[in-house]
């Protein structure tokens, strides 16, 4: 007898004992949220756990759309354009039976803003928060900004009572909320062992019963191997599987009742380069820093044969790049998203007016099982790089060895997906190319500082007319097309494998709600 796979026997020892009946719905993805603190984690994939469990006060439907959580309404004070009032959803209770009110709003939107919290960015337009009401809740910004509602999309309400209670205050990895949960969405934690098996169940209170399908009554999760995704699906050990290859299924596949549920994502892959530093610490050169140079930056986008990547190593499920938001962003152009031409022979001759017709030896880092193909494009693109004498070695390590190098400053070229659920430029440009200080530039580890630039960055939040706002974001955006900081590759195409009986839609975010999933 032949022994299987080891996931394989893994997988079953973790789906032992659950059902596979219609209402449990099994789901498995590479990667899992190495905490359940709703705001610790900023990456979307690992996130789809925790938004199963806590709420913002709005969300954004499969569709995109804006749609009221545990918030009803909201809108502008007549008397005053920095406050934004909302109004609360009533009857709501938290997984432990304690009643949600405004304090649980005031008391999570000032923990977002913390130190320590992964939502800071997103928070950074707020100066306070208030309640002159049960249900009411008054939130003042900085300057008059408009897009609030989005901005308040990713960041899921707290139990205030219960947080203080079991001292999970601070966000910390290895906190209390790491592990244990109390939110007010549709399923609640059950059981969890990290990096085996998470249970979740139906949060019989909750508010939401009669608007969503909710068909599905308990979900358990699985992180398995990219590479063992697809095998469980067609084995029936799972319902779901999250970001396979779309051509991966076969016509058999088909014919047994499985399909691909795909959806264009808003998250651009991009590499990072580091242009700031005097010295790099992963070339071969002995001073100097060739990556400061934009004649090696061109020369290096120009070798980077994207349609290449999106047959070869994406199998058709991308789109070539040359912005570093997708178009469903505010601020989109067709024109700057056209990516340069390959062309070897110029960027050759961009190199020896440099001074680098030698070329030199650079590090590439990258995560594996983070994005689609993201070994495998970071393998491909250190040959192509060779074509110009850079002497590219991939070094390719766990999503948060290689995402603290990145917030770390710690790295010379590096891998990078960036997406934004406010479909708003402005989060984008702040993360990317506003100076690392005070909640701004988290992952710009560019080196790239200019006052300036961060200037006309902050001054966005304070434009309220949308003519203006957008005319400012285009200008935003031709200068940083100039700066070449960034090589823009594609716009990932997110893929889900579903089982037989299995209805869902997957939104651009790649963080699906499985209360609108419905079931055969």
């Amino acid at each position: 007898m032949t022994a299987g796979p080891i996931w394989a026997v893994a997988l079953m020892i973790a789906v032992s004992g659950s059902p596979a009946a219609a209402e449990i719905l099994r789901w498995a993805s590479a990667l899992e949220s190495a905490s359940l603190d709703p705001h610790a984690q900023t990456e979307a994939a690992p996130a789809t756990l925790i938004r199963q469990i806590y709420e913002p006060l709005v969300l954004r439907n499969p569709e995109g759309a804006l749609e009221p959580a545990l918030a009803t309404d909201w809108q502008v004070s007549a008397s005053d354009p920095t406050v934004w009032v909302f109004n609360l959803r009533q009857g709501v209770t938290f997984h432990d039976g304690a009643k949600f009110d405004s304090a649980d709003v005031v008391y999570s939107i000032g923990r977002a803003r913390s130190e320590g919290s992964g939502l800071r960015t997103s928070a950074a337009d707020i100066r306070a928060v208030r309640a002159p009401g049960p249900f009411t809740v008054e939130i003042v910004t900085t300057a008059p900004t408009p897009n609030l509602p989005d901005l308040l999309t990713g960041l899921e309400i707290m139990d205030k009572g219960w947080t203080e209670a079991n001292r999970a205050g601070p966000v910390a990895a290895d906190g209390y909320a790491a592990s244990h949960t109390n939110g007010t969405g549709p399923y609640r934690l059950v059981a969890r062992e990290a990096g085996v098996r998470t249970d979740l169940t139906v949060h019989e209170a909750y508010w939401g019963h009669v608007l969503f399908a909710m068909d599905v009554t308990g979900i358990v999760h699985t992180p398995l191997p990219e590479a063992a995704l697809l095998p469980a699906l067609r084995d029936g050990l799972v319902d779901v599987v999250q970001d396979v290859p779309a051509r991966s299924l076969t016509k058999a596949d088909h014919d047994a009742g499985l399909s691909m549920q795909t959806a264009p994502q808003n998250r651009v892959i991009f590499f990072g380069l580091n242009v700031g530093a005097k010295d790099l610490v992963s070339d071969d050169l002995t001073t100097g820093n060739p990556l400061s140079d934009p004649r090696v930056r061109r020369a290096m986008s120009m070798t980077i044969n994207r349609d290449v990547i999106q047959q070869v190593v994406m199998g058709g499920q991308s789109r070539p790049a040359g912005m570093l938001i997708a178009p469903s962003v505010t601020g989109w152009s067709a024109d700057l998203n056209r990516p340069p031409e390959t062309d070897v022979l110029s960027a050759k001759a961009l190199m020896a007016e440099a001074g680098y017709d030698d070329g030199f030896t650079l590090r590439l880092d990258c995560p594996e099982g983070r994005y689609a193909g993201d070994a495998a494009i970071c393998e491909a693109v250190a040959r192509m790089m060779a074509q110009i004498d850079i002497i590219v070695t991939p070094e390719i390590t766990s999503s948060a060895v290689h995402f603290g190098k990145i917030l770390a400053g710690e790295t010379d070229f590096y891998l990078l997906g960036l997406g934004v659920s406010t479909l708003d430029s402005a989060p984008v440009l702040d993360a990317l190319y506003h100076s690392r200080k005070a909640g701004h530039g988290v992952w710009n580890a560019t080196g790239f500082a200019d006052p300036a630039f961060d200037q006309k960055i902050d001054a966005l939040a304070a434009v309220t007319d949308p003519g203006e706002r957008a005319a400012q974001i285009a200008d935003l955006w031709v200068a940083a097309q100039d700066l070449t900081l960034y090589l823009p590759l594609h716009q990932q195409v997110t893929s889900w494998g579903v089982g037989p009986g299995v209805e869902m839609t997957v939104d651009p975010a790649d963080t699906p709600l499985f209360k609108y999933v419905t079931l055969q």
